[in-house]
């Protein structure tokens, strides 16, 4: 069990609160609010905080949990609209905010003999986001902090340790936020830091040896970072009962296949590489549409996959790169579950094969996910790969597939990423592209008019793909990748660049 258990009611913030506790090397985990009553609050329950919400607390059928909550004895921090509803339950008032408070704002009073407020400066910058307030706190309450507009910023029950802040600490405009958090962690709470990437390993991987007493396990490889850290980590744990199967689904980059291939072997894993490009491309004919691609991809993957797995006698599970997000995204605040990822069932698989399931990153996070590969030695050239789509090329293909608009995209990608990779911009960036668009253009080479291909360039910044800004890679080395593109790559004559952000748009174009 967690030392910190987040109720989420809904909030954008909350995952973003489970990386903060995260990066103070304390263990958390994220609970829907309506489940409340099957959480078991044992004793490694250190604390328990309360998310903000898209909601308003004096909705009827607001999010809400049974005061029994607050008298477990375990230490309590209610963020936004958690300390609102805790204000409202003891007693207090909350109204709509004559002025809705979003943004920057500053702690004009705080009392810095509380705990929670330990060693951070009067005038600290906050950061609001809410469209009520507390007006009133009930006489049990101790007002703790306030800005010029918001007089209960903070507060404490008097001789318990339950806490309310109106501002998000999680966020870096709350410039000590994270100075808060921390006091809440290890001064109340009494958190033991014990949450390391060493120390997430190794007990993995004893975890791993109990639950699996040795069965035959079989894992799909995709190339990128979470199946090859699972894979590593299942390896260590039962060894040649670990079975690999990795596809080349001909919509990997150029030279993907064979160079995942190679490292995987030198890592000692047992790989079934399996070369089905022209499955994938036959499956893929004529389709234009984003989800009939993503579904024949799937399909094709399954009956490949499938395929490969059977010829292994006595396997008994299905092993999966599942991540924390797949799992919290794959429930909703209510408590019901929504649409699963792909991903995270297999489409289906493990029923289709009598398999049990088994996902040893399950609890992680994408960066936290990338700590733990380079504790288990994952090679430079996979753990410091980009993000890469499961549809592959695909989707980074607008309109129908061929074979033909495959190469091309391969090749412009690699003239793209090389020169990242050359220039030192490849490590600063999250995640980068290209996209083959479609849409001819009127060019000029030599004396001869030309009628081709577009090619959009995309790079972000970002820690998880939730939200992600552009990245302003220099104009000269943009200049230098688009002449090199439009020079080596047959069939393209026009490179752009993708400026948006997310939100609005998302990473990927389809």
């Amino acid at each position: 069990m967690a030392q910190i258990i987040i109720l989420d009611f809904g909030s954008q913030y909350t995952q973003l609160i489970a990386r903060r506790v995260r990066e103070a090397n304390i263990y958390c985990e994220i609970y829907p609010f309506s489940s409340v009553n099957k959480i078991n609050f044992d004793a490694e329950v250190k604390g328990i905080i309360l998310s903000g919400s898209p909601c308003s607390v004096r909705e009827n059928n607001a999010p809400d949990v049974p005061f029994s909550l607050f008298e477990k004895n375990i230490p309590i921090l209610g963020v936004c609209y958690g300390a609102q509803l805790i204000a409202q339950k003891f007693g207090g008032n909350v109204e709509p905010s004559k002025i809705r408070e979003y943004g920057r704002a500053n702690l004009n009073f705080i009392d810095t003999t509380n705990p929670l407020f330990k060693n951070i400066n009067q005038n600290s910058q906050v950061w609001m986001s809410h469209g009520d307030t507390i007006t009133t706190i009930p006489d049990s309450f101790i007002g703790l902090a306030g800005t010029e507009s918001v007089k209960n910023g903070a507060y404490q029950i008097k001789n318990q340790a339950i806490f309310g802040i109106q501002f998000h600490p999680e966020v870096t405009h709350s410039t000590d936020g994270k100075q808060l958090l921390n006091n809440f962690l290890i001064d109340i709470c009494q958190c033991v830091p014990s949450w390391t990437p060493n120390a997430f390993a190794k007990t993995s991987i004893e975890s791993l040896k109990k639950q699996l007493q040795n069965e035959k396990v079989v894992l799909g490889l995709s190339g990128g970072v979470d199946s090859s850290v699972a894979a590593l980590l299942l390896h260590e744990a039962i060894d040649k009962n670990l079975y690999c199967v990795f596809i080349d689904s001909g919509l990997l980059r150029k030279n993907e296949y064979e160079e995942v291939l190679h490292s995987y072997k030198n890592l000692g894993l047992n790989v079934i590489g399996v070369n089905a490009k022209n499955e994938f491309y036959t499956a893929l004919e004529n389709l234009s549409d984003p989800e009939q691609k993503r579904k024949a991809i799937g399909k094709t993957f399954i009956d490949i996959f499938e395929r490969e797995a059977n010829k292994i006698k006595d396997v008994k599970w299905l092993a999966q790169g599942t991540i924390y997000p797949d799992v919290i995204e794959s429930v909703s605040v209510n408590g019901t579950s929504v649409t699963i990822k792909s991903h995270h069932n297999v489409g289906g698989l493990p029923e289709k094969m009598n398999l049990k399931i088994v996902e040893p990153l399950k609890m992680l996070f994408k960066d936290e996910v990338r700590k733990v590969g380079k504790e288990v030695k994952l090679p430079e050239n996979i753990l410091n790969r980009h993000p890469f789509p499961g549809p592959g090329l695909a989707i980074r293909i607008l309109g129908d597939i061929t074979e033909k608009k495959v190469n091309i995209l391969q090749e412009a990608d690699f003239v793209y990423i090389q020169n990242l990779k050359d220039s030192g911009w490849y490590d600063k960036i999250w995640q980068a592209g290209a996209i083959l668009l479609n849409a001819q253009s009127v060019g000029v080479m030599g004396d001869e008019r030309t009628y081709e291909n577009v090619v959009a360039l995309r790079a972000v910044t970002s820690l998880d793909g939730m939200t992600a800004d552009w990245v302003h890679i220099p104009y000269e080395l943009l200049a230098k990748i688009s002449n090199e593109i439009i020079n080596k790559v047959k069939g393209v004559n026009r490179v752009v660049y993708d400026i948006s952000s997310k939100p609005p748009a998302t990473i990927e174009w389809e």
